[in-house]
């Protein structure tokens, strides 16, 4: 479980119930026909601008930020690294045996010990992830156009709540919730906007930034493991793949076991 994101949303969400509970009573804040517009109006939008595939697909997406833990790339690489020991001591068909703990690598390593030449691959791998990277692409999409939405949506009852506070200037006790009406929609726009599907969205588009990361080392140990590099220089060649402070803690714990 991603513990950011939680933090992210329960704090953002209680600090703002908590100035509203200061600023006096919170049903004030309550306003049903302004939830309606803009809840109803960005839901339905998102319907129209997707696919009903494409809008349900992106809840099973976005659980992503929420319950997946990417692994660490420094971890692939320890893994990848065993696997080319296991490759160079008892040949590659012996990798069918090995359970890695990622999906991508079992996949690679069947490709390997079914002696798959390197070309192909290398096509099938990078074929994987372009595809992982359009469907990703489409759930963040769909949290993009739900925060482009929401805001609008909330301009529309706000337009909605003046009209109907001008139609009914000679009534002054209908000027209070017509204000409601106009004032509340912009808020609830802006808190579904910029609290739930924009972060959300940014969540989604880091998570397959990372996912593509850790299996752009797959690929390039599963080539290496073909090639048979011996598992120093792999391990020398996969660290390019972590920043500056990974590959010195990396090169840190790989002492100290030593």
């Amino acid at each position: 479980m991603d513990l950011a994101t939680i933090i992210g949303l329960v704090s953002g969400s209680v600090l703002i119930l908590v100035s509203i509970v200061i600023g006096g009573s919170a049903l004030v804040f309550i306003n049903i026909p302004g939830l309606l517009i803009v809840v109803g109006g960005t839901l339905a939008a998102t319907f129209i601008k997707f696919t009903m595939s494409d809008v349900i697909g992106s809840i099973s997406v976005a659980m992503k930020a929420f319950l997946v833990k990417m692994e660490a790339p420094e971890n692939i690489i320890k893994e990848m690294v065993d696997f080319t020991r296991i490759a160079k001591k008892e040949g590659l068909i012996a990798l069918e045996k090995e359970n890695p703990s990622d999906a991508f690598s079992v996949k690679a390593l069947r490709y390997l010990s079914d002696g798959y030449d390197e070309g192909l691959i290398a096509d099938m791998l990078h074929k994987d992830i372009r595809l992982m990277g359009q469907r990703h692409a489409t759930g963040q999409n769909v949290f993009k156009g739900m925060g482009d939405s929401a805001p609008a949506f909330g301009m529309v009852g706000t337009l909605i709540g003046l009209v109907q506070m001008l139609a009914t200037m000679a009534d002054p006790s209908s000027i209070g919730p017509s204000m409601a009406v106009a004032l509340l929609t912009t808020l609830y726009g802006a808190v579904i906007a910029n609290l739930i599907a924009l972060p959300i969205a940014d969540k989604l588009a880091l998570r397959s930034e990372q996912e593509r990361l850790n299996k752009s080392i797959i690929v390039e140990a599963a080539i290496a493991i073909n090639r048979g590099v011996s598992p120093m220089v792999l391990e020398e060649s996969l660290k390019i793949f972590l920043s500056p402070k990974e590959r010195q803690q990396s090169e840190t714990e790989t002492k100290g076991a030593e």
